[in-house]
């Protein structure tokens, strides 16, 4: 019975390490399939505990992905972003210069969070919580080095399709004149933030993706409205993302609107700080904290358990 506890409170914490968790799986399926079958059914502290060790689950998985297949995910995340460019773009250049148009164009904004979120493809916000959670229930200096090398490689690989997404836009003739007029204008607005202004919107906009990414396991039929609903906030509070914002600064520095330095330290740096903080240092570790609590508690309440039971 002492066998069956510490696995328990294992997959309940997280205490394998990212290369070797889904061997782990595969193998305690192999070897004990009823027991992996009760583990599964077994009943967890709260219904928060169960999304946090879907989430995890799914971020040690994340973290043993080899680095190509990182690379080239996270490039096709990032031009799948580009389309929430286009689609407010185009609606932009369509619609009339009023409270109401922008609402309707902000609906454009959603576009690329619905594309990246539904084909699963590497989004670096996203991984400010998902693959932070295995290292926040072990953090080993092996971890933290995974982490490490999935951020790089995720950024990275977003950062080079939103660029090659801004690039094409631009040399190809795909759109009318009106069209790229309103891509200079929708990424000149962006630029009007100061860094801390970025920054501080930043922070908001990595809360409410890791607040996404946690809704996302019990959404059922109601995923795409749930992404729907926090971008559509997102965009009508012109809260800046790192590679939503990546495709409108290309853009404006592949046109000349823009130097390095302004794509570098007004925007790229403080946006990208302000993501992690709000995603991973805000939402993954109270979100980590309130589960450690949930745990200590059926700990306190079931005292018996660890020994067989209680015993009349």
């Amino acid at each position: 019975m002492g066998e069956d506890v510490k696995h328990a409170d294992d997959d309940f914490e997280g205490g394998l390490d990212a290369e070797s968790a889904g061997e782990q799986e595969s193998a305690d399926a192999q070897r004990h399939p009823q027991r992996v079958e009760q583990n599964e059914a077994r009943e967890l502290p709260s219904q928060a505990a169960a999304v946090h060790q879907r989430l995890r689950m799914d971020g040690q998985k994340e973290l043993a992905r080899g680095s190509m297949a990182l690379l080239l995910s996270a490039v096709a995340a990032g031009i799948s972003m580009s389309f929430s460019m286009v689609a407010r773009g185009v609606m932009h250049a369509r619609l009339p210069d009023s409270d109401v148009g922008f609402l309707v164009e902000c609906l454009g904004y959603t576009i690329g969070f619905i594309a990246v979120i539904l084909a699963r493809q590497q989004l670096f916000t996203e991984n400010t919580v998902t693959a932070v959670l295995p290292i926040m229930s072990n953090p080993t200096r092996k971890n933290f080095a995974f982490l490490g090398r999935l951020w790089s490689v995720v950024l990275v690989g977003n950062l080079l399709g939103a660029a090659l997404s801004a690039a094409t836009f631009l040399y190809m003739p795909m759109f009318d004149a009106a069209t790229h007029e309103s891509f200079t204008a929708i990424g000149e607005h962006m630029m009007e933030n100061s860094p801390y202004e970025m920054f501080a919107k930043a922070i908001l906009a990595g809360w409410m993706i890791a607040t996404l990414v946690w809704l996302i396991p019990a959404a059922g039929q109601a995923k795409v409205w749930v992404i729907i609903i926090i971008t559509y906030v997102m965009a009508i509070g012109e809260f800046t993302h790192i590679v939503v914002g990546a495709s409108e600064g290309f853009y404006l520095l592949l046109i000349g609107n823009i130097s390095w330095s302004e794509l570098v330290f007004q925007f790229g740096l403080p946006t990208l700080a302000g993501n992690v903080i709000g995603g991973t240092f805000i939402f993954a570790l109270i979100s980590h904290a309130q589960i450690r609590g949930d745990k200590d508690l059926s700990v306190k309440a079931k005292p018996d358990d660890a020994n067989g039971g209680s015993r009349d």
